[in-house]
C-alpha cells in the first residue's frame, strides 16, 4: 500500500470516530431533555399538524404556530378592613402643685361595731298575788309564738307565748314554797319560786284533762242552786277578790282550748279559814256530752289541796254515752267531798 493510501485510511477511519462520537454525544443530550421535559401539550391545543418528516430521511420535526394558554389563577383574598384613624385630641398638660404632692394624715378610721347579739335566755319571774295566787312573767325571745307547759305541784296545763316571746299568766299556788317550771317541747325552759304564806287559808278543788273533754267544776255555796248567785261555774266565775275578802269562792279556767290536745285545768279556790260566815258547800263535775267527745272514753284527774296538808290526787276514766245523747250532761257528786265550812 502506498503512502497516500495509508493516509487516506487513516484519515477515513478518524472521521468516522469523530461521527460516531458526534451521534452518542447528541443522542444523550436528547434522552436527557426527554427525562426533563414537561407533561406533553394536548392535541386539542395545537392550531396545525405536526409536518410529515423530511423525505430526505433527517430526525428534524419542526413545530409551527402554538398557541401557549396560562394556568387558571387562584383569587388573591381581599384585604382585611383596616381600623380607621382616630382624629387627633391636643392633649392638655396640668400644672403640677407640689402642695398636693404633700401627705395629708387621714385620721382614725371608724371603728366597726359589734352586731348586737339575740339573747336566748329564759327568764321566769314569780310574784305573789292576793287570795295565794301567783303573777309569772315569761320572757323567752327565741320562743316566739311557742306553746308550753307550765309545772305546779302536779297542776299541768299548755300556753303560748306571744309574738314577742312573752307570755303573763296568773296561777294558784299549791304550797308554801310554790316552784314554777315552764317546759318547751325541744327540752329548754325555766324555772321560778315564790313565797306564798296565804296557801294555808284556801281549799282548792283542780281537775286537769287533756284535748276536749267537756268537764267543768260546779260549786253551790251556802245551798244555791243553778242558776242562782251561789253556783260559781265557768260561766260564773267571780274574780279572786271576793275569795281575798272571804266572801265566797270563785273559779279560775288555766290552758289555752283553742290549741289541739292542750293540757287544760279548773280549779275552784274557797277561802275555808277567812269566810265570813259558816255553811256548807256542795262541789260536782260535770260533764257535757258533745260531738268531741260522745261514744269514747275521757280521762282526767282531781287534786284538792286544804291548808298545808299534801295534795290528794285521784284519775278518773269516764265512759261517755253516744252521740245521740249530744246536749246532755252527766253528773258526779262523788268526785269530791263536800266542802263544810265552821264558824270562825
Amino acid at each position: 500500500m502506498s503512502k497516500v493510501r495509508r493516509f487516506i485510511t487513516a484519515g477515513g477511519t478518524l472521521f468516522c470516530a469523530l461521527g460516531i462520537g458526534f451521534l452518542m454525544q447528541t443522542n444523550a443530550k436528547q434522552d436527557k431533555e426527554a427525562t426533563l421535559a414537561p407533561e406533553p401539550v394536548e392535541a386539542s391545543l395545537l392550531q396545525d399538524e405536526v409536518s410529515p418528516a423530511d423525505p430526505s430521511g433527517s430526525d428534524h420535526v419542526e413545530i409551527s404556530d402554538i398557541q401557549l394558554t396560562a394556568a387558571t389563577g387562584v383569587t388573591p383574598p381581599k384585604a382585611a378592613p383596616q381600623p380607621k384613624t382616630l382624629p387627633e385630641i391636643a392633649i392638655t398638660r396640668a400644672a403640677f402643685d407640689p402642695a398636693t404632692g404633700a401627705e395629708t394624715p387621714v385620721g382614725d378610721l371608724p371603728k366597726e361595731e359589734p352586731a348586737p347579739e339575740f339573747s336566748c335566755e329564759f327568764n321566769l319571774t314569780a310574784t305573789p298575788a292576793a287570795a295565794a295566787m301567783v303573777t309569772l312573767d315569761l320572757e323567752a325571745p327565741c320562743m316566739v309564738n311557742e306553746r308550753f307547759t307550765l309545772h305546779h305541784n302536779g297542776l299541768m296545763f299548755t300556753a303560748a307565748t306571744d309574738q314577742d316571746g312573752m307570755s303573763r299568766m296568773t296561777v294558784p299556788a299549791l304550797s308554801k314554797h310554790a316552784v314554777f317550771i315552764v317546759a318547751f317541747a325541744n327540752g329548754d325552759g325555766a324555772v321560778a319560786n315564790a313565797e306564798v304564806s296565804s296557801v294555808e287559808y284556801y281549799d282548792r278543788y283542780i281537775v286537769q284533762w287533756q284535748g276536749q273533754s267537756g268537764l267543768q267544776v260546779h260549786a253551790l255555796e251556802y245551798g244555791a242552786t243553778y242558776g242562782e248567785d251561789g253556783h260559781v261555774w265557768a260561766d260564773a266565775k267571780r274574780d279572786m277578790g271576793i275569795a281575798a275578802r272571804g266572801e265566797g269562792g270563785f273559779i279560775m279556767r288555766l290552758g289555752a282550748r283553742d290549741m289541739e290536745n292542750a293540757r287544760m285545768a279548773e280549779v275552784y279556790t274557797f277561802p275555808t279559814l277567812t269566810a265570813q260566815k259558816p255553811g256548807e258547800i256542795d262541789l260536782r263535775l260535770e260533764a257535757a256530752v258533745t260531738r268531741a267527745n260522745c261514744g269514747r272514753d275521757i280521762e282526767a284527774q282531781s287534786l284538792h289541796i286544804s291548808g298545808t296538808q299534801a295534795p290528794v290526787a285521784s284519775d278518773l276514766t269516764l265512759a261517755m254515752p253516744e252521740c245521740d245523747a249530744v246536749g246532755d250532761y252527766l253528773v258526779l257528786k262523788n268526785m269530791f267531798n263536800d266542802l263544810k265550812i265552821a264558824r270562825n
